[in-house]
């Protein structure tokens, strides 16, 4: 059940971020969450993540643009480190509360928190239809590296905000795909070296205990691609506001049974 669960979203996600502005992780990340503790939730997803987009990027990395790798993916990635940092210290502070509901024991924590409010808010930016039009000037570039990528490293969400900072970059539209993949690939490389030193060190007993571990995410990684490739395929017959409004649905509700401990 687990692996279908997680290996369907993998598929479905990846497909649809071939038509809307949001990322694999933001669906994939609420369902690794339903089988892992929510920091090797989140590491599990940049993996996947990390290793569709390094997919993407052997086929359309060399259209990257340079300039734009060193205003916006350098701030990017130091940022990124700030926020998987600032994810580490909040799971080690104690939960708020505890409350059960038949046999199972939810705990608040102040880590689920910070996330579901982020959850919450991207879901806000995903109906908003003046985010989607919002665009930033060249010379705020560097603050838009350190919003994504401080984002990207706490949560995984830091796709949307790129883009809103990098289409009037004056980029082709391969330079455009490229260059977001190559500094998506630099942000997950840097995020996942604070979760690998963090997060798999204190959750991997754990997720293999619970009978979950890298085969789940081999397994979601391999979907992911397939999604990918049936997504250019079905691009065109997918209408752009149903898929953010069923995203956007999908995002609050993970987000209230997180804030509340459920999951």
């Amino acid at each position: 059940m687990d692996y279908a669960l997680v290996c369907i979203t993998a598929l479905l996600a990846s497909g649809l971020t071939l038509v809307s502005g949001f990322g694999l992780g933001t669906i994939l990340m609420p369902a690794f969450a339903v089988f892992f503790p929510l920091p090797a939730a989140i590491a599990a997803t940049a993996i996947v993540h990390l290793a569709n987009n390094g997919f993407k990027l052997a086929l359309v990395g060399r259209h990257a643009d340079r300039a734009t790798l060193l205003r916006f993916g350098v701030p990017a990635v130091l940022a990124s480190f700030a926020g998987a940092a600032l994810l580490a210290l909040l799971e080690n502070v104690a939960p708020l509360a505890a409350y059960s509901i038949g046999t199972h024991t939810c705990r608040v924590t102040i880590v689920k928190l910070v996330i579901a409010a982020i959850m919450l808010g991207f879901a806000a930016l995903e109906l908003s239809p003046r985010f989607s039009k919002l665009e930033f000037d060249l010379r705020y570039q560097p603050v838009g590296g350190v919003l994504s990528g401080f984002f990207g490293g706490l949560s995984g969400h830091q796709g949307s905000l790129r883009s809103a900072f990098l289409v009037r970059a004056g980029l082709s539209k391969e330079s455009f795909v490229a260059t977001g993949c190559v500094i998506a690939v630099m942000v997950d490389v840097a995020r996942l070296l604070v979760y690998g030193v963090d997060a798999w060190r204190t959750h991997a007993q754990q997720a293999r205990a619970e009978g979950v571990g890298f085969g789940l995410i081999a397994a979601a990684c391999l979907s992911a691609f397939v999604g990918a490739y049936l997504g250019a395929k079905l691009v065109r017959k997918i209408t752009i506001e149903a898929v953010r409004v069923v995203v956007a649905g999908m995002l609050a509700i993970i987000a209230i049974l997180l804030g509340t401990g459920i999951i």
